[in-house]
């Protein structure tokens, strides 16, 4: 049976197990006030009474604010300072792009791990920025008073969009970044003002056989035995900062029981959705981004298959796409479960009903699940161009040129009109991304670019106006190899000229990737002015009213869905009942030497020989990793997991495959949140790594 088989039947054994929660998880999906441990938790509004009432304490405003300034947005992960002198603590997988962008045929820094036993060799990341929330502030009035209701939706996206940068723009100062963030899906909206880092430089890491032992096969799984964990070191004016606020290690660790908190960056969940726009995800958007993943991890892996160095560049692309696939086929299991769906439609119902029979509630929201369906239907229409046409990103070179292209001609617009990406308050996080001098590798651009435009040749067609402004007459393998061949854009200081030189400049470039990126500009924004004016201005104004209408009948009883912006969650320590057993709360440094020993040492059950040759230091009772009933999604990876006290007791790394469906509901009957114990960090550091001095600096020696 083929690995995707074997992950699909287990993915389906998990879903008829979360059918049996279906009457008890509906509960939770209508407005309602949460259950269990449910939420990602906005700053300004925790959960105090059900904390207090569920675990016998409520955290006080002081140490509320300790954890929101302590905690650290890794940009698309998490982290946090764990000492006075600006050490911050995140996941491997989350230092991963870095670690690939600082290696070189001579150091392979995924491989072998990367170990500064001093300041001075301590590594500056080429395009690292941190972010640290300091302050937060309600700006719904502001932002919904911009708007004239009597525009059409476009119009009214228009407005909405303009007020959220003048917001942004004004609360720019002060050595602080204005962000207004949306919540409750255009409910509410906030403004987080950020303090951020760019000098930010690696200190230690493992290699990658210790961070994700057991590699795809043991991805999203528990029991685990990982140490994913990476430390940097954040500098300001040459210094290593030193923040007010840091996270004291705890001298236990996490307990079997214990009540735990996860303060982190939670990427994207859709609990909120309605039935049109979850019908959508099942039945077109995940199995057409699923055959795409599919077919670009074969290419890397062919790509890899070329040679050590080509393996090397690769081996972040490959981690990332098995990742994506593995989530995505668990999510359209669980949108495929028909007793999941069904309990979805009886709680959209149900909700519908108590609103009908609200006034106040009703006069929110009239006719807005008819029309958030049929921007459902327009998106259908345009679907597959829309996501085969997202490959920007995939060539690094492509990226840079299209970033080049936009950045000069939106700057020459009034702030309030443009891409949210190129306001005045995110020009310098652009420019800094795009005059990194991490290194490129052009073999790789050129082999990815030809395989993403064959995609979008096979799916779209050879007809199609876009492919053929893409291609003109040729080849998808023949445009990337000119394109790539041709270009002068892998280095920083012809970037640098390009943009200083403004939109005169880019107009004059030869460059053939300039060329090109400004021939597809155009399309591109024709594209997405499509989407964000007929399909994403519907979802966000009547997925606003639905909101609106929940607060008249609940106030905020429900945790808005995660955004990427800063949340708290809180659970407890515990194992879980499967099947006819009982999984442990934890693995300890024995069970990773025993599960070794299973599978006779063979990859990706391999040991790294620094971990083998200290058996017999290690005390291997030491807790490894461990589960909670923490509500976590992507983009917690990296989140400190803290005790009663505030204290470090544990990194968030990952979720079991039974947590795939916290992206739509909650439940924590086997769905767990999965963490490294405080002390196997400190054991792996005195005793594998032969890194005392920074075990001390985190234990506060």
């Amino acid at each position: 049976m083929s690995r995707t088989a074997t992950l699909r039947r287990g993915t389906r054994a998990f879903v008829a197990s979360a059918t049996l929660l279906a009457v008890l998880v509906a509960a939770v999906l209508v407005p309602a006030a949460v259950r269990a441990d449910e939420g990602m938790w906005t700053f300004d509004h925790l959960p105090l009474k059900q904390l207090q009432e569920r675990y016998g304490f409520a955290p006080t405003p002081e140490w509320i604010e300790h954890v929101q300034k302590a905690s650290i947005n890794f940009g698309g992960g998490s982290g946090a300072f764990v000492s006075p002198d600006g050490l911050a603590l995140t996941n491997h997988h989350v230092a991963l792009s870095q670690l690939a962008k600082l290696s070189s045929p001579e150091h392979d820094y995924i491989r072998d791990g990367f170990f500064a036993r001093s300041r001075s060799e301590e590594l500056p990341c080429p395009d690292l920025e941190l972010k640290v929330l300091m302050t937060s502030e309600d700006v719904t009035i502001r932002v919904l008073g911009a708007v004239d209701s009597a525009s059409a939706d476009s119009a009214q996206s228009d407005q909405r969009k303009a007020a959220m940068a003048r917001i942004e723009q004004a609360a720019s100062r002060d050595g602080l970044k204005g962000e207004v963030v949306e919540l409750y899906r255009g409910g509410e909206y906030w403004l987080y003002r950020y303090k951020t880092y760019k000098d930010v430089r690696l200190v230690c890491a493992p290699e990658e056989q210790a961070a994700s032992f057991g590699g795809d096969l043991d991805n999203f799984s528990f029991p685990r035995h990982d140490l994913d964990f990476a430390f940097f070191r954040v500098y300001e004016d040459g210094q290593p900062v030193r923040p007010q606020h840091w996270f004291r290690w705890s001298k236990d660790g996490a307990r079997e029981g214990d009540l735990v908190f996860v303060s982190g960056n939670p990427g994207t969940t859709k609990r909120l959705y309605t039935v049109a726009q979850l019908d959508h995800e099942r039945n077109l958007d995940l199995p057409l981004r699923i055959r795409l993943n599919q077919q670009r991890l074969a290419a890397y892996n062919a790509y890899a298959a070329r040679g050590p160095e080509q393996a090397r560049q690769a081996r972040d692309r490959i981690r990332g796409l098995e990742n994506n696939l593995k989530r995505q086929h668990g999510f359209l299991e669980a949108l495929s479960d028909t007793a999941v769906m069904g309990m979805q439609r009886r709680a959209e119902a149900k909700l519908r009903q108590r609103i009908a029979t609200n006034q106040a509630a009703s006069g929110l929201a009239i006719l807005t699940w008819e029309r958030i369906a049929g921007a459902m239907k327009e998106l259908g229409r345009r679907h597959t161009e829309y996501v085969t046409r997202e490959f920007g990103r995939s060539s690094r070179l492509l990226d840079i040129a299209n970033g080049i292209v936009r950045y000069t001609t939106e700057v020459a617009k009034p702030n309030e009109r443009r891409f949210k990406e190129y306001r005045d308050t995110k020009l310098d996080s652009e420019r800094f991304r795009l005059f990194s001098r991490a290194p490129v590798y052009p073999e790789m651009d050129e082999m990815i670019l030809g395989v993403v435009l064959q995609q979008c040749r096979d799916e779209l067609g050879a007809d199609h106006p876009f492919v053929q402004l893409a291609l003109g007459g040729r080849t998808p393998q023949e445009v990337a190899r000119t394109l790539i061949a041709g270009t002068k854009l892998a280095d920083p200081a012809v970037r640098k000229a390009l943009v200083e030189g403004g939109a005169k400049a880019v107009a004059a470039s030869k460059d053939p990737l300039i060329v090109w990126a400004r021939k597809l500009d155009a399309p591109y924004r024709e594209l997405r002015a499509w989407n964000e004016g007929r399909v994403q201005s519907v979802e966000t104004l009547d997925g606003g009213r639905i909101a609106r209408a929940r607060f008249v009948l609940d106030g905020r009883a429900l945790p808005p869905d995660a955004t990427g912006s800063l949340r708290l969650s809180y659970g407890k320590v515990a194992g879980y009942p499967q099947l006819t057993t009982q999984v442990p709360w934890a693995t300890t440094f024995h069970g990773l030497f025993d599960r070794s020993l299973g599978f006779s040492g063979k990859p990706p059950f391999d040991l790294p020989a620094s971990i083998a040759g200290h058996e017999q230091d290690l005390d291997l009772n030491t807790p490894l990793n461990f589960v909670s009933t923490d509500d976590i999604i992507g983009g917690n990876s990296g989140s400190a997991v803290l005790n009663r006290e505030g204290e470090y007791v544990g990194l968030v790394f990952d979720g079991n495959v039974q947590s795939y469906a916290w992206d739509y509901y909650y439940t924590e009957e086997q769905a767990r949140c999965v963490s490294v114990h405080s002390r196997a960090l400190t054991e792996a550091l005195r005793k594998v790594y032969d890194m005392g001095a920074l075990a001390d600096e985190v234990e506060g020696r």
